[in-house]
């Protein structure tokens, strides 16, 4: 999520109030053309399919299962955020003029951490299910509690998201650059040193822990996986298997496309910002590198719906039968004229 940090003008160091950071002009000219594209091709794709994915979803609600819920959750995250992204894309179409108000600025900006992290969680907890039942399948401590479980975690995914995005709320704000109004992303470049430590914690707690996870998870299942190789049960044991792979594969793609390079330029971002013997050319790096990957954290609300896509079989069965409709359909108009 792009920020307006056109210009810092002599923000505050860490010296205290009499030493002042340079004032940069930062050359930001490419999130007029870059961040409104990927942003109306995230909307136009990933609304309908979230949406698409939440109806299916609620449509079995008689026949629910652990996973089943946790995608729920994750295409709900997914939904809301892709509902905020046209105040985004008016805002950086117009050289990043924010004309929704205080209020609007920081709901849109604690709706995208929170649902960014809330995917990071919800990914998380897919994870580890799919690994409980491929390491563990013959424990039973797992499967205690059944779906009631799985609704208390998702509850408790949603409370810890809200406290660790709540002061986003304070620090995101509007300000005028360049006498227009704009809405920064992270905090008022006067609030820099104060920002700093909770952007860390926020890095930390919901990205890098959840990240760890994922990782032990995934690479203790692939393990498991190549040990059994064909040696599995029968048709049942090799569908087990290639639905667990595909579920490492694009759990891993959307952690290697959206999440990593968004928390290690935002991370770099937000240290160079503090630095007070930093020059302009090194802080306009880093400013361009970090907002160039930010669009990026928002394609995660269309590849998790490709998640659960490969991940279940009856979906990608109507999926397929439709097609064959369609192109059916279009091969006997075109005959017929």
């Amino acid at each position: 999520m792009a920020s307006a940090e056109t210009v810092v003008a002599e923000t505050l160091s860490p010296a205290g109030p009499s030493s002042t950071l340079p004032s940069c002009t930062y050359d930001e000219d490419f999130k007029r053309f870059l961040l409104p594209a990927i942003y109306t091709v995230v909307f136009v794709v990933g609304l309908p399919l979230n949406f698409t994915v939440i109806l299916r979803i609620w449509r079995s609600r008689k026949s629910p299962t652990r996973n089943k819920i946790y995608m729920l959750n994750l295409a709900v995250a997914d939904f809301l955020y892709d509902c905020s992204l046209p105040l985004l894309i008016i805002n950086y179409a117009s050289n990043d003029y924010w004309p929704f108000g205080e209020v609007a600025c920081k709901l849109v900006r604690f709706q995208f951490y929170s649902n960014l992290h809330g995917s990071i969680f919800f990914l998380t907890c897919i994870s580890f299910q799919r690994y409980l039942g491929i390491c563990h399948p013959l424990a039973t401590w797992h499967k205690r509690g059944g779906c009631r479980l799985a609704w208390v975690v998702c509850a408790c995914v949603w409370g810890s998201v809200a406290l660790l995005c709540f002061p986003t709320l304070q620090f995101a704000a509007t300000g005028v650059q360049r006498n227009r109004t704009v809405c920064y992303d992270l905090s008022t470049p006067e609030r820099s040193d104060e920002y700093y430590p909770y952007g860390i914690a926020l890095t930390c707690l919901g990205f890098l822990v959840p990240f760890l996870v994922v990782v032990v998870c995934c690479a203790l299942m692939a393990q498991v996986l190549c040990r059994q190789g064909d040696s599995g049960p029968g048709r049942a044991g090799h569908d087990k298997r290639v639905k667990a792979a595909r579920m490492i594969i694009i759990v891993v793609l959307v952690f290697a496309v959206s999440f990593l390079p968004f928390h290690v330029t935002k991370t770099l971002y937000l240290l160079v910002r503090t630095l007070s013997q930093a020059p302009c050319q090194v802080r306009n790096f880093f400013s361009v590198v970090y907002k160039s990957t930010r669009p990026f954290a928002s394609m995660n609300s269309v590849l998790d719906p490709i998640l659960f896509h490969f991940t279940q079989a009856k979906v990608r069965r109507s999926t397929h039968s439709l097609f064959l409709k369609i192109t059916s359909t279009v091969r006997k108009s075109s005959n017929t004229g």
